[in-house]
């Protein structure tokens, strides 16, 4: 393994798990949180994390894996003789559907439908409920799918 591709590993993997340890706590116990709260305050709060959400480091952490995994990816087509390619490239591609497009075709779309309804309302509240169900559903895969990345490109390094 080269020096460039041990770099991008490292760098990938590390990242890997920082998301699915974001991606974790939503999963365990903040979106528990918000489900003990009356359904218009939970709505509200949630509305106010996700405007939180997009910081600078969140982002860099969320894309700038996806940016590293996309070239580990690519590194590993062109050096695919070498040791324990495939699997760097099968965890690349997990992180990079798993996290990245869920995130960008799943996540924020439903986070810009319940961005734009009123707390107070039964449509908001309606909402709130359905949102809950398939969001909490499909972030246990945003969680998954960043852990074996992490395990996945770790265990490549041994070689």
């Amino acid at each position: 393994m080269s020096a460039y591709t041990r770099a991008l590993t490292i760098i990938s993997a590390v990242g890997a798990a920082t998301a699915a340890g974001a991606f974790l706590t939503f999963s365990t116990f903040t979106i528990g949180g918000l489900k003990r709260l009356p359904p218009s305050q939970g709505l509200a709060a949630m509305q106010s994390i996700n405007k939180q959400a997009p910081t600078p480091i969140f982002m860099l952490v969320l894309f700038g894996t996806g940016g590293a995994c996309l070239l580990l990816g690519i590194d590993t087509v062109r050096h695919f003789d070498s040791g324990f390619a495939e699997y760097r490239l099968a965890a690349s591609a997990i992180y990079l559907v798993g996290v990245v497009a869920l995130t960008i075709g799943y996540h924020v779309p439903r986070n810009d439908l319940l961005a734009a309804v009123d707390p107070n309302t039964n449509e908001g509240i309606t909402y709130w409920a359905t949102y809950l169900n398939g969001w909490v559903r499909m972030n246990h895969v945003r969680t998954a799918a960043p852990l074996a990345t992490s395990v996945i490109l770790a265990l490549t390094l041994a070689n």
